[in-house]
């Protein structure tokens, strides 16, 4: 079950997700007095990532901006915002995002997010109690009296479309799994010297990614099957933005690049 605001029962909260260090419960109890306000470069928590989790609702929108490509054992899609652990080519060093680029639904949803409780089987609405933007003098108070506020109210919405989404993402990556869709590949780039000289080829990454020929060799029923759930376009979402590899490499090398003495 998803649920709003807490009561004092502080559950066990499972998982860790990205970007949050001390989830709460939010409760009237302990957050009664506290808001959000507004500060400068409220997303600096992601100058710090290289890579965020995405949506399959967010391909279209990701793919005109980062390569979206599919991790780890879960095979969870995720956006490239860097080539370079811990190293987001598109927030700059004061800690704001290129405004020309998306910002995907993980990210924006902080300083909420939902975390399971063990004891219930249920989601809880957390804020991160570390998250500068925090505040016992804020701008957009959490509660007002006794009842969420109508930020609050907001945020919770906002939070429940997430989770729909993510399990919609999850059954997304199983069926292309269980079509046999999903194969591994890597990125490399060729650095140059300070004199321009090609350097030893660099791995970025391996990765999963939707296999071309298995999509084109697909016999017709199974692929209409795929069809009819509505995956096709973010299929195809995903094959086109992995063009952007070399925008975000580029991105890299400008940016060493501008960091070497003399320049």
């Amino acid at each position: 079950m998803e649920n709003g605001a807490t009561g004092a029962n502080q559950p066990d909260l499972t998982g860790q997700v990205l970007f949050y260090k001390r989830p709460e419960p939010l409760s009237l109890e302990r957050h009664r007095a506290l808001g959000v306000k507004q500060i400068p470069a409220p997303f600096a928590f992601l100058k710090g990532a290289h890579a965020v989790p995405i949506t399959v609702s967010e391909f279209g929108l990701v793919a005109t901006c980062f390569p979206i490509i599919f991790v780890g054992q879960e095979k969870t899609p995720v956006a490239v915002m860097g080539i370079r652990q811990n190293e987001n080519e598109y927030v700059d060093a004061a800690g704001n995002p290129d405004p020309d680029v998306y910002l995907p639904a993980f990210a924006r949803r902080y300083p909420f997010v939902f975390a399971s409780d063990q004891q219930s089987d249920r989601l809880l609405l957390c804020i991160d109690r570390d998250a500068p933007m925090i505040s016992d003098q804020p701008d957009l108070p959490l509660f007002e009296g006794d009842e969420p506020s109508k930020f609050t109210q907001d945020a919770i919405e906002f939070c429940k479309e997430f989770e729909r989404q993510r399990r919609a993402t999850v059954e997304f990556v199983e069926l292309l799994d269980k079509a046999g869709l999903l194969e591994s590949k890597s990125v490399s780039f060729t650095p140059r010297d300070a004199a321009g000289n090609p350097m030893p080829a660099q791995k970025i990454a391996d990765y999963f990614a939707v296999s071309e020929e298995g999509l084109n060799n697909m016999p017709a029923a199974q692929f209409e099957d795929i069809r009819a759930t509505g995956a096709v376009a973010a299929v195809y979402a995903h094959l086109v933005s992995l063009m952007n590899w070399q925008r975000v490499i580029q991105r890299t090398m400008r940016r060493l690049s501008a960091q070497q003495p003399g320049n």
